[in-house]
């Protein structure tokens, strides 16, 4: 795999990361008034349950593809991709944070 196609594999991954976790944010933003107040103990197991299926997916987006190449002789493309990644997302939290930071 080349360079450019591993930066644009990692960008597309952690645009992934990004919209869901931009998804699943707008979700607990808006949890009340879309399920109303919850005060039994289905509040937490939704929580929780969300928890792990969001670690489930993310892990998937960020270490699926670099775990596939490193155990299909491509290590070095693996590794890469994996940093890449990492990367990005860095980039993409750092965005936010600036955004934060400009509207207040």
């Amino acid at each position: 795999m080349t360079k450019p196609r591993l930066i644009l594999q990692s960008f597309f991954n952690s645009l992934g990361v990004f919209v869901y976790v931009s998804g699943i944010a707008a979700l607990i933003t808006n949890g009340e008034k879309l399920f109303g107040k919850i005060n039994s103990i289905w509040g937490p197991i939704l929580f929780l349950m969300l928890f792990v299926v969001s670690a489930l997916i993310t892990a998937t987006l960020v270490f699926g593809r670099p775990i596939y190449l490193y155990f299909n002789e491509k290590k070095r493309e693996g590794i890469k991709l994996f940093f890449y990644t990492v990367g990005w997302l860095v980039a993409m939290t750092i965005t936010v944070l600036l955004i934060i930071a400009a509207s207040k």
